[in-house]
């Protein structure tokens, strides 16, 4: 960051200029280096309002590779932990980021680990990012360790876009289907119902059932409205609470349609983050721990816990996930393959692989299912309405 600072000359006069450093005394140790007598100095306020609001300057998953692909390479010119963490603090053009590395610069300052002062920011630096940084110092080999991470963060990004995408799209199409019911039905039918009632003539069930709905809406609008907004509110309430999410997960494991591609995340996020950190050196029960941790799902994460106290009590991996009855038995067996020939790690980078390229298989065929099936849903929905006003009223003219 910069600092504005004021300096008394030789001759009695003062000088103002401004200096960038980590903190105000790592700026103030600067000025006296250079045998500048420093009067006052105060940190200058970067960026306007936008750049203040953490909605704008969140740290995101690219944000994190970029900064992970960027620290590799600096180590391995050989340049001090300080000096990377203090250089891509002044560098970077996310303001949050800036901020968190400047704190992890002071931290190495005070003589903390590298992992021990990115641990500070779990919001930014998962139990997963600092464990394998952990891991790096402990075998010396933190370049290594932070293109792993950034490998690994991108297969994960590309994976959970797949799923996001996946899932946007027939929510979309349904959001869109109810505007358009919504719309005629509140519109067009009020105003076409009109020439049924002057005509004095019955109209079919199916027809009276379409006005009535159009009338409910008319009439009550504004309370259906109010009474979604309060039920989504109180939904969105609710999942966010630990039951709620509890419940949420469970769903997406068990619901029909949706269940195979998210088991086939969840398997494929637990081989890659056990892959990566056994092949950083991190032992198994702890590498099973913090894959419980940052799986993304509370069954699997729970179903993670109880294999490490199996595991602790002397039972083998694969005995634990074959009790699970959330891993299949083909990873199961693959999984005791790798233990029997001692090369779990390579195992797990298959397995990881293989269930990537089955979530990208599971959302190509959904999107292609849904597609079709969205718009012939859409197609009828709004041809049964207009057929049921239309035709009471093609046979009101036919019979004039």
């Amino acid at each position: 960051m910069q600092f504005l600072y004021t300096s008394r000359q030789a001759d009695g006069k003062n000088e103002q200029g401004i200096i960038d450093a980590v903190s105000q005394e790592a700026a103030i140790l600067a000025l006296k280096g250079r045998g500048i007598t420093v009067t006052n100095i105060e940190a200058i306020e970067e960026g306007g309002l936008f750049s203040k609001l953490s909605f704008f300057n969140r740290v995101s998953n690219k944000d994190i590779v970029i900064l992970s692909r960027q620290v590799a390479t600096l180590f391995d010119a050989k340049v001090s932990a300080l000096r990377v963490f203090t250089l891509l603090s002044a560098e970077s053009e996310n303001v949050t980021l800036a901020k968190i590395l400047g704190d992890v610069s002071e931290s190495l300052q005070s003589g903390s680990s590298i992992s021990a002062a990115l641990s500070e920011h779990p919001d930014v630096f998962s139990k997963f990012y600092v464990n394998m940084v952990a891991s790096g110092e402990e075998a010396g080999k933190l370049p290594e360790a932070f293109m792993y991470l950034a490998d690994y963060l991108d297969r994960q990004y590309e994976l959970t876009a797949k799923v996001r995408s996946a899932m946007m799209y027939p929510a979309f199409v349904i959001t869109t289907f109810f505007g358009v019911m919504i719309l005629m039905m509140t519109f067009v039918i009020p105003k076409i119902s009109s020439i049924l009632t002057e005509s004095g003539q019955d109209v079919p069930v199916y027809t009276k059932v379409v006005l009535g709905m159009s009338k409910f809406l008319v009439d009550f609008g504004f309370v259906f409205l109010a009474l979604a907004i309060a039920g989504i509110a109180l939904l969105v309430r609710y999942l966010r609470t630990e039951k709620g999410k509890e419940h949420f997960d469970t769903i997406k494991v068990n619901l029909p349609v949706i269940r195979t591609l998210f088991r086939k995340l969840y398997l494929s996020r637990v081989a890659d983050n056990m892959n990566t950190m056994l092949s950083s050196g991190v032992t198994m029960i702890r590498a099973l721990e913090i894959t419980g941790s940052v799986v993304g799902n509370r069954v699997y994460s729970r179903m993670l816990s109880d294999a490490v106290e199996k595991v602790k009590g002397g039972k083998s991996v694969s005995e634990t996930f074959g009790m699970s009855g959330l891993i299949p038995p083909i990873m199961v067996q693959m999984v005791r393959v790798g233990e029997e020939t001692g090369d779990l790690g390579k195992i797990l980078k298959t397995l990881s692989d293989f269930y990537a390229r089955e979530v990208t298989v599971a959302v190509d065929t959904m999107v292609d299912l849904i597609e079709p099936a969205m718009i012939v849903l859409l197609a009828l929905g709004v041809g049964t309405l207009l057929a049921s006003v239309l035709i009471p009223i093609y046979n009101i003219s036919s019979g004039i």
